[in-house]
């Protein structure tokens, strides 16, 4: 029992910022499936959702409380820092999901909070880990995980444009949320896919810095064509008024853009595991993969639905399986990862056969 609390204390210590990401990648396959009609799984998917963010959530709180130590490192690294944005966009993934069941004040409580959270860690985390630190040049810290802040802003206007037709009385301030926080997203994508592109071209990049959380630049150009296509379905208010035209537009952009990301993305997992060998062990941050598979999916099956676009919703649909492959790939090896680290004892190392140091 010793032992087991010393693992488990162990992994709370090292518990990444990034890890919401799990809540994030299935709270949108459940949306997806939802979409789909496959009411079971999606009801599953919802479930696993939940408790992830509850285990998370608690986990999270016993590491700020435990280890603060730990947590202030993880704020000043430009590698991680960025990572805590995936509690506000798991928040409002979740949010979503339990809006289509009908619950709409949960929706509204989960946007509340990550919208807080999102103001938060908006200012406190670029300043900590990019422009407060004295080392220079920052760029050269750059990584995937920085667009997790774009899908955080985003995931702020899908739950805002879910719950607009709902509570009429905040409409307008609904709806201009709604398009801030979309074109927040938008110009920080700009911001981040050039430092990122620097980040590639003026450093030298191995095929061990081509980490999963690279994928999230897809995910967050498809969670922008969803919030687009739902800000455009809002009700008129001045804010969507004048801005509903170029939202619809740019919307089919991003989601062509995307498109275009993923044989890339394809072709450099590739060339990072298959042609450098790179060994494919779990990770957390191979939840990074997933949701944007996810997201792509729903992204493209609901801009398909709202703008008349059969083979966009096509592919989305496609999409949404080999999504759902990922997930069960990725859900297994983290049960297994689990059970290894913090459950299962160690061996005991024989009397007979001592271990030495130079053997």
């Amino acid at each position: 029992m010793t032992h087991f609390r010393t693992r488990f204390a162990r992994a709370v210590e090292g518990l990444t910022p990034g890890y919401f990401a799990l809540v994030m990648g299935t709270g949108i396959l459940s949306v997806g499936t939802h979409l789909e009609g496959v009411d079971v799984l999606s009801e599953v998917l919802l479930g696993v959702c939940v408790a992830s963010f509850v285990v998370l959530g608690t986990l999270t709180g016993w590491r700020f409380l435990a280890y603060r130590s730990a947590v202030v490192v993880d704020f000043v690294d430009p590698r991680r820092g960025f990572g805590f944005f995936t509690f506000v966009a798991g928040t409002n993934v979740l949010g979503v999901r339990l809006g289509l069941e009908g619950w709409y004040a949960a929706t509204a409580a989960l946007l509340v909070v990550s919208g807080i959270a999102w103001l938060a860690l908006g200012y406190v985390v670029p300043w900590t880990a990019v422009l407060g630190r004295q080392e220079r040049p920052v760029v050269a810290t750059a990584n995937g995980t920085w667009f997790i802040w774009v899908v955080a802003s985003q995931s702020v206007a899908v739950a805002a444009a879910s719950i607009e037709p709902v509570y009429g009385s905040v409409r307008r301030e609904l709806a201009v949320l709604a398009v801030v926080s979309w074109s927040v997203g938008v110009f920080l994508y700009a911001a981040a896919g050039v430092l990122v592109a620097l980040r590639l071209m003026l450093y030298e990049f191995g095929p061990e810095e081509l980490t999963p959380p690279y994928w999230v630049a897809m995910g967050a150009l498809a969670i922008t064509v969803l919030a687009g296509a739902r800000i455009v379905e809002m009700a008129d208010a001045p804010m969507v008024r004048v801005t509903r035209d170029l939202i619809a537009g740019l919307a089919v952009v991003f989601w062509a853009f995307a498109t275009w990301l993923i044989p890339v993305l394809v072709a450099a997992g590739w060339w990072r595991h298959v042609r450098r060998r790179v060994p494919l062990r779990y990770d957390a941050t191979l939840w990074s993969i997933v949701f944007p598979l996810g997201m792509y999916a729903v992204a493209g099956i609901y801009l398909g639905r709202a703008d008349d676009l059969p083979v966009v919703a096509a592919i989305g649909r496609v999409e949404l399986w080999v999504a759902l492959t990922a997930w069960v790939a990725a859900f297994t090896a983290m049960v297994r990862h689990v059970a290894i680290t913090v459950f299962r004892a160690p061996k005991e190392q024989s009397p007979t056969r001592p271990k030495f140091a130079d053997n």
